[in-house]
């Protein structure tokens, strides 16, 4: 899944939400049950997102909305495989790039 947002140090749950097409709850509770995102949290309280955080919710939401994997699954997956699971994630992500690039010139041509 391409994530189209905005290059920022933070990026707020509401942004997130939009930018995966889910409830701001499904990003919360992703937040609460996987200990690999760490929003930091301002005065306030709400969580303020970095790009690395985005990086595992993209993860996560391949793994349980692309591929049908549990969320105990996707727990497992990602704990024993961080390193295998962000490099084939990357490669797809770049691909899945790629792929909009050239749909978009072929549609020029």
């Amino acid at each position: 899944m391409q994530v189209n947002l905005p290059e920022k140090r933070y990026y707020g749950i509401g942004e997130l939400a939009k930018a995966f097409d889910v409830n701001a709850s499904l990003i919360r509770f992703w937040d609460k049950e996987f200990d690999e995102i760490n929003p930091k949290k301002n005065a306030k309280g709400d969580r303020m997102f970095r790009p690395d955080d985005v990086k595992v919710l993209q993860m996560i939401y391949h793994l349980v909305k692309e591929r049908g994997f549990t969320l105990e699954g996707a727990k497992i997956h990602l704990k024993e495989g961080k390193k295998k699971t962000l490099d084939n994630f990357e490669i797809i992500s770049k691909l899945e790039g790629i792929k909009n690039q050239l749909l978009e010139m072929k549609k020029g041509l």
